[in-house]
């Protein structure tokens, strides 16, 4: 697999807050935020799953939500 180096800034409370997290895990800090970046891209696309089908059948209800929540915390 290919690496690409970036350069990022983030405000000081942020920064800490990452290395922190990044530590609790025993992660290096480039690990714990391409794993976030990751997880951010699966998050919207699956908004632009949930907006395509509601464009065709309609907003979920809230019992639909409910279901979908409860499936996925298994």
């Amino acid at each position: 697999m290919a690496v690409e180096r970036l350069t990022i800034s983030l405000e000081s409370r942020l920064a800490a807050a990452v290395r922190d997290a990044a530590a609790a895990k025993e992660q290096s800090v480039s690990v714990w935020l391409a794993e976030a970046a990751c997880s951010r891209l699966l998050t919207r696309g699956l908004s632009d799953v949930v907006a395509d089908w509601e464009a065709v059948h309609g907003k979920l209800t809230e019992t639909e939500l409910a279901r979908a929540r409860t499936e996925l915390r298994h």
